[in-house]
Order: C-alpha cells, then sequence, then structure tokens
C-alpha cells in the first residue's frame, strides 16, 4: 500500500470512497453526496489530502484541515474513509498515521476529532491506541441517517 498526496486522476474514486460513508450515514456529518465538479473544489479546498493506493486503485483517503481560524489556527482536523469492502485491514490506521506526519509538516500543533460518533469503536480504539485523548462526550451530537441521536466523543492528539 501507498499512501501519497492525491492527484486528479484520483478524483473519481475518491468520490466515489467518500459518498459511500456519507451514503452509510454513521460516521461523516455530510450528507450531500460530492460530484465531479463538487469533489474536485472540496479535495482541492483541504489543507493536504492523502489517499491510500493498492495496486493502483484508490482504497481510501483523508483530508486535513484547520479546525479553526486565526487564534486556533494550529489545531488540525481531519476526516478519513475507507472503501467498504476493503475495511479491517489496517487502511485507516495508516492514513491516520500519515496524517499525524502531514500535519506537523504543515505546523499543526494538535489534531482534533469533532464528532467521533460513540458507537464507533472500531474508530475510538484505533484513535485511542494511536495515543488520541478524549474529551468527554456530547449527548446526542450526532443524526444518524435514521433519524435517531448518537452521543459524539470529541478527541485530541499533541503533534
Amino acid at each position: 500500500m501507498i499512501i501519497r498526496k492525491y492527484t486528479q486522476r484520483d478524483i473519481n474514486e475518491m468520490i466515489e470512497i467518500w459518498n459511500e460513508v456519507v451514503e452509510e450515514g454513521v460516521a461523516f456529518p455530510q450528507e450531500e453526496y460530492l460530484n465531479l465538479e463538487s469533489g474536485t473544489a472540496f479535495f482541492s479546498s483541504q489543507s493536504y489530502t492523502g489517499v491510500a493506493e493498492i495496486d493502483g486503485k484508490i482504497v481510501g483517503l483523508y483530508i486535513l484541515h484547520p479546525n479553526n481560524v486565526g487564534r486556533c489556527g494550529h489545531i488540525g482536523n481531519a476526516s478519513y474513509a475507507v472503501l467498504s469492502g476493503m475495511r479491517g485491514q489496517h487502511i485507516g490506521e495508516q492514513l491516520v498515521l500519515d496524517c499525524l506526519q502531514k500535519g506537523k509538516e504543515l505546523g499543526f500543533r494538535l489534531l482534533q476529532f469533532n464528532a467521533v460518533v460513540e458507537n464507533n469503536i472500531h474508530a475510538r480504539h484505533l484513535y485511542e491506541r494511536l495515543g488520541f485523548k478524549p474529551l468527554g462526550t456530547i449527548p446526542g451530537g450526532f443524526r444518524m441517517k435514521d433519524g435517531h441521536y448518537e452521543n459524539i466523543c470529541p478527541y485530541y492528539r499533541e503533534l
């Protein structure tokens, strides 16, 4: 597996992966699907967008950007997506590790996740294993696709 900066030729596969997670409705806050135009604009607007590639196929990605502006602009935020058929193969872990390195290279001092859904046990275990610290629980902070609300657990890690 290679993790690298995305290129324009990756966009269609990236949009497919991103939209799959949006469609599942259990992890990303976004409800709108990306198309070629909006996906190109979205991925190019990030501080960094990385992809995981296996045998020429994009199997995962991450976006990295400031969590806030000005005096809080040194805190990064990231989202990760792995193609559903490739989950469970530690692709997400490699994406997070690469993101931690890129975040430091870009001058971020911390990486914060604002909305990790409490029942996303695999992501939470991964983040905690990689040294992220939970900040508490926000009751009912995430509206699931079926309309019910789940708690979210923000996390952070110093870079």
